[in-house]
């Protein structure tokens, strides 16, 4: 009898403010502390004096960070009241990613959605991603409609849980359990 394949991408997806990066941190930080290298894009907002002012990336390797949106971003792309700035996007988010598959265990990218794909360098770092062989948590943005979306949710290796108020205090340990049978299976097929 054939062994069923366990899955190699996990994301998370759900309303703005629910908590998936915290879910996917608290992930990480369980992972790291098990000796899993984890690398990649982690993305957080930034607020002054209790209103969001923007979203600042950050290179889970390097310690890098740098604007993803800010409402005083001078040019680039804009979504609602932010613009996008595609120079920090390219240079810490897309390296990022691109260090972490080619280098890392596991590779995070928080998040996919509509100010992440305006960076053709990030699209393509998240496309090469994809279809690489290395375990991948993610956050993927609850309204984003995309087709590098729409491929991740068509993917057998791929799987998508929404963090809930139910769910999200717990919903780390799904995904550390899921990344733990993913390396379990590939040592034993290894």
């Amino acid at each position: 009898m054939w062994a069923t394949a366990v899955k190699r991408m996990f994301f998370v997806t759900g309303r703005p403010g629910i908590g998936k990066t915290t879910v996917v941190l608290n992930a990480v930080n369980e992972l790291k502390n098990k000796g899993y290298t984890v690398g990649g894009m982690l993305s957080r907002e930034v607020r002054e004096r209790g209103t969001r002012i923007g979203f600042e990336i950050q290179d889970l390797t390097s310690g890098q960070k740098g604007w993803l949106a800010h409402v005083e971003q001078p040019t680039g792309p804009q979504v609602s009241k932010y613009k996008v700035n595609i120079n920090d996007l390219d240079q810490i988010g897309a390296r990022a990613i691109q260090n972490a598959t080619k280098e890392a265990d596991i590779v995070i990218v928080d998040e996919i959605g509509p100010m992440e794909l305006f960076s053709p360098t990030l699209r393509q770092a998240t496309k090469d991603l994809i279809t690489s062989d290395k375990l991948v948590l993610g956050v993927i943005h609850h309204n984003a409609r995309d087709p590098i979306i729409e491929s991740i949710k068509a993917r057998k290796d791929a799987e998508m849980v929404e963090v809930t108020m139910e769910n999200r205090r717990s919903l780390h340990n799904l995904l550390i359990q899921k990344a733990i049978e993913f390396f379990t299976q590939a040592k034993d097929n290894g």
